[in-house]
């Protein structure tokens, strides 16, 4: 089980919302695939994969290209089992250029709280450093 269970109220929507981005931004693969179904499907841009074995192998080539990657997450909209949400996520690449990626997911939850499906449209847009709002 992982709670908040669907179906899911404002309030409960909200967590999940709040524990995803947590989560994300330990940039643990391992972690943050423990959220997911054990046969989860997944389309983040242009990749299509199924299971936690391709999240997790996903994430760790995501963040080894994305450093210093800092996340925030909103909820646009919840009902039932499914929750989208609104993103930007900071990162810079390994020759020092800074990047905002903004994007939209849909989720669909399993009854025992556990992300099945996850659908990500993302675009990516250069900053200049001063221009970074997501700093610790």
């Amino acid at each position: 089980m992982r709670p908040p269970l669907p179906p899911f109220t404002e309030e409960t929507a909200r967590a999940k919302v709040q524990a995803a981005e947590d989560a994300w931004n330990t940039r643990d693969p391992e972690r943050v695939a423990l959220a997911y179904t054990e046969d989860s499907v997944w389309r983040n841009r242009d990749e299509f994969f199924t299971g936690r074995d391709a999240i997790v192998e996903f994430l760790r080539r995501k963040w080894d290209r994305e450093l210093d990657y800092r996340l925030r997450k909103e909820l646009w909209a919840y009902t039932g089992n499914r929750i989208s949400v609104r993103f930007e996520y900071e990162w810079h690449d390994a020759d020092g250029r800074w990047w905002r990626s903004h994007g939209n997911e849909q989720w669909e939850f399993a009854d025992d709280g556990l992300m099945r499906r996850r659908e990500a449209s993302i675009n990516d847009v250069r900053i200049d450093p001063s221009e970074r709002r997501l700093t610790d």
